[in-house]
């Protein structure tokens, strides 16, 4: 009796067991139906926002490019290592030598007791304040968490920092554009990092934002010195701090904002306790040295070797996983696993066939993961994947069930990417392409084509871009085939630079500043409200929209000067054409002649500064090249430097002088252009070329050093020659780490002619007269035509702090022989000299002029006109006001 009872209970579990099978079987399908008649053509990503896809800028993409890293230097310049250099090998290696450890972890007493308070971090400023505070520590404490499932690489979604004294949490998804802030503190070899266990965290922090760790305790390390049972930091904090925490929530989705109390309670309690583990364990780790010592020599032997093993993690690098094929790792190990799991004499997993469909179908899912930014995992399974090849479905909905029933536990199965390209699938296995290669032109071309399905980002472009070429038609004419994707690349490209560099908020907040006697003085945006009022300038006097009223008389009025434009709202629309899905900043007086105005004609001044759609900046940009050229003829003055001499040589040129002023030039230096030219080839190809090729080669180089012969070292200077700082890192990263000697060279060179001072030439006469009585600093630059001008060394100009002999401003760094540096400050210091402002004025007047005829703009604010004056009278409490500006310095 009991027996039956009990077979009946099993067949009531077991038909309970078939229906719920069935009935989620059928939910499925019906879902699929439902999915395939709404979105069969169409990816998900068009309705779904993923956050990484608001980051500006990825420095690893999902292409099988190889990853660059990157080494800050000074706080402007970066130079690419190869791939097998770590960019602070010196610095670690130093370290490891020399461990530092003359510190402790805590100052003083320490509670074990964690308060409610921390900060999270989510703007720029707060980043920035954060660097500062860190700056000032000795140690600081780090813990990161990273999301996968959601990504192909992966990204870091939260950082937790805490020092002794305060707990911080970044929010690295909003600031991911932004975390460049932080490399300098984590590169600092000055400043000790505490992780736990941070093989991971180190390469990640690379992959993501460039930021390397320098100088590192990991207490993961310490636990394997000291041989604890256990080296986990659950562990840790339960043994150490009588703290217990669930590492469940390690596997909490991390994207999600904002995050729960227990998440940011974990989050934090990984960093806050590290503190004072670390200084715990270093504690046991000299005692443990005491004890063992034979002699007072080996006392720290435990605690340097923790040391040493934790900076040997530093030297990690990050590279990206690069195969013959796509998914041919994964098909690989798929196949031996199921042959081991049938057993040696498994037919089907020997099957040539069944191995084949594997191979297809992991080189489909690794390339709609890279397309689509997901995880293999998430787009699908292994498990799926057996089952595909074993059944080989012959229909779409036979394929959708099979996942489903493969993957029934799954969160998401089948995923997105599955129901939105579930026609792809059945295309591929119908078809089956006789060749694997074919595979990677079909899925592009699917997907990203001119006609593609999904959305191009920057994680996928790249892998467009590097296979355009297979992308075209087979079946376009011929001819057509180049233009369709000139034009389809050109769209991609547009579509990206929209996405990249448009706005992403509104520019004009249209806030209300008034003067203290209730008169309006202008609209502007929430941060110069703020800042008045911060500072005790201002109270608010209404907030929806946010208005202000000085506390103080402020310089003028608007109306007062003619400057009506200030007082009038402003719409967040192109001013040409009214576009207001996407616009960017437009300076119409070009930045390198603005940049020399006279402060009071250019500071902060949002007139001539105008919103432009991509289309009609390029119509804008495009006349105003041209107008540049214009001015350049019209003013005798070029836009490039046309021809240098070497500073040491130039001092016996004057018979080269005579003969420029004789119309002769041919001996009067050379092309900057060519010169880097003709050095780059002797260093790469000199020994190799024709002995005729490389004279001629010689002879330009010889040129610029005055004829004397040149050795390699010359070579290398010259191929810097006439580079703006910019123009010079695009060059150290092409060639490398040659060119150190040559930065050294340089400043070699620069020191050298400043202490010379500015007593060793005199300037020739200029293109229209206007360089007479300029001093030169050490080199002779001279135009086609013959005319000797001194513009400046050549060595020294690489450098970009001298130029005509006159110091520079911090902000006219970006000066270079072959930009318009030289050119716009020349244009400029002509107007002042002949015309004062009133040619300046009138100069900005033609530049409105050539907008408006370029572009035509429709939407201009209100009071916005050609003859607009530009003058600004500075207030007591004004940033630009030069006896403030002293006051400050």
């Amino acid at each position: 009796m009991e027996v039956n009872e009990k077979v009946k209970i099993v067949m009531s579990v077991a038909s309970i067991v078939a229906v719920t099978v069935l009935l989620v079987a059928e939910y499925r399908r019906r879902r699929y139906r439902k999915k395939q008649t709404s979105s069969l053509s169409s990816c998900y990503l068009h309705s779904e926002l993923k956050p990484q896809f608001g980051f500006k800028r990825v420095l690893a993409d999902n292409s099988y490019s190889g990853f660059k890293h990157l080494k800050l230097d000074d706080g402007s310049s970066s130079i690419e290592k190869t791939s097998n250099c770590h960019p602070y090998e010196t610095e670690i290696t130093a370290l490891l030598e020399n461990p530092k450890l003359e510190f402790g972890f805590l100052r003083g007493e320490y509670s074990l007791e964690m308060n409610d308070s921390y900060l999270w971090i989510e703007t720029e400023s707060q980043l920035k304040e954060l660097a500062e505070t860190l700056a000032k520590e000795k140690v600081f404490a780090v813990d990161t968490e990273q999301h996968s499932f959601r990504s192909f690489l992966g990204f870091t979604a939260l950082i937790q920092i805490s020092t002794q004294d305060e707990d911080f949490l970044v929010d690295t998804i909003a600031l991911h554009d932004s975390m460049s802030i932080l490399r300098s503190v984590f590169s600092d070899p000055h400043i000790c990092k505490v992780f736990h266990g941070a093989d991971n965290d180190v390469l990640w922090l690379q992959r993501d934002f460039h930021i390397y760790v320098v100088n590192m305790f990991d207490t993961a390390k310490a636990c394997e010195v000291l041989s604890k049972p256990q080296r986990s930091l659950a562990y840790l904090l339960e043994a150490v701090c009588g703290v217990t925490t669930n590492k469940l929530l390690q596997r909490e989705d991390w994207r999600q904002r904002p995050l729960s109390k227990e998440m940011v309670l974990y989050a934090r309690t990984d960093a806050h306790y590290l503190l004072y583990i670390a200084d715990s364990l270093t504690a046991e780790l000299k005692q443990l040295a005491t004890e063992d010592s034979s002699s007072p020599d080996d006392k720290f032997h435990f605690l340097l070797e923790t040391s040493r093993r934790s900076n040997m993690t530093c030297l990690q690098l990050f590279t990206k996983e690069t195969e013959d094929f796509p998914g041919n790792a994964a098909a690989s190990s798929l196949i031996y696993r199921h042959l081991n799991g049938h057993g040696d004499n498994s037919t089907i997993s020997l099957d040539a066939e069944f191995q084949e469909h594997v191979r297809e179908l992991c080189a489909w899912r690794d390339l709609m993961a890279r397309i689509h930014d997901e995880s293999t995992r998430y787009v699908l399974s292994d498990q799926a994947i057996i089952a595909l090849a074993r059944k080989q479905p012959t229909t779409t909905e036979e394929i959708y069930d099979t996942i489903a029933q493969t993957d029934m536990g799954a969160e998401s199965s089948p995923s997105a990417v599955i129901c939105s390209h579930l026609n792809d699938i059945y295309q591929m296995t119908r078809d089956k392409l006789a060749n694997l290669d074919e595979i990677l032109p079909v899925v592009l071309q699917k997907c990203l084509g001119t006609d593609g399905t999904c959305p191009i980002s920057i994680f996928n472009y790249s892998l467009l871009v590097n296979f355009s070429t297979k992308l075209t038609s087979r079946s376009a004419p011929k001819q057509n085939r180049h233009k369709n994707l000139k034009q389809f690349t050109r769209k991609t490209s547009r579509e990206l630079f929209v996405k990249k560099f448009s706005c992403k908020a509104p520019v004009y907040h249209n806030c209300r500043i008034y003067a203290n006697d209730g008169r309006l003085l202008c609209y502007c945006d929430r941060r110069k409200l703020e800042w008045y009022v911060n500072r005790g300038l201002a109270k608010l006097v209404e907030e929806n929209p946010p208005a202000i009223m000085l506390l103080f008389e402020p310089k003028g009025r608007p109306e007062d000067e003619g400057n009506d434009f200030y007082i009038q709202t402003k719409k967040n629309v192109c001013v040409g054409c009214g576009e207001g899905n996407h616009y960017l900043r437009y300076r119409i007086i070009p930045s390198c002649y603005r940049v020399h105005f006279p402060e009071h004609l250019k500071s902060h001044r949002s007139h001539d500064i105008v919103l432009l759609c991509v289309d009609c900046h390029e119509v804008a940009h495009a006349a105003a090249e041209r107008y540049k050229k214009q001015i350049a003829t019209e003013f005798g003055i070029p836009l490039f430097v046309r021809r240098v001499l070497d500073s040491k040589e130039a001092q016996g040129t004057s018979s080269s002088m005579e003969d420029e002023s004789n119309g002769n030039s041919e001996e009067a230096g050379v092309s900057p252009l060519h010169l880097r030219t003709a050095a780059m080839a002797l260093l790469r190809h000199g020994n190799r070329m024709p002995s005729s090729r490389r004279e001629e080669l010689l002879q330009t180089v010889k040129m610029y050093y005055g004829g004397r012969d040149i050795s390699e070292e010359d070579l290398e200077r010259a191929l810097l020659i006439g580079l703006s700082p910019h123009e010079r890192r695009k060059l150290e990263r092409k060639k490398g780490a040659s060119l150190k000697h040559s930065i050294e060279v340089s400043l070699m060179d620069k020191q050298e002619n400043n202490n010379k001072g500015q007593d060793e030439t005199n300037g020739g006469e200029g293109l229209a007269g206007f360089e007479k009585n300029m001093n030169v600093e050490s080199s002779t630059v001279a135009d086609d035509s013959g005319n000797g001008t001194s513009e400046g060394d050549g060595a020294t100009e690489l450098n970009d702090t001298q130029c005509n002999g006159n110091t520079l401003h911090q902000q006219n760094s970006k000066l270079s022989l072959l930009g318009h540096g030289p050119h716009g400050k020349q244009i400029v210091e002509y107007l002042l000299r002949e015309h004062g402002e009133d040619g300046v004025r009138d100069f900005c007047q033609r530049w409105r002029k050539v907008f408006v005829d370029a572009v035509h703009p429709r939407h201009l604010p209100g009071g916005w006109n050609i003859s607009h004056s530009g003058r600004r009278d500075f207030g007591e409490f004004s940033v630009y006001n030069p006896t403030k500006r002293l006051s400050t310095e």
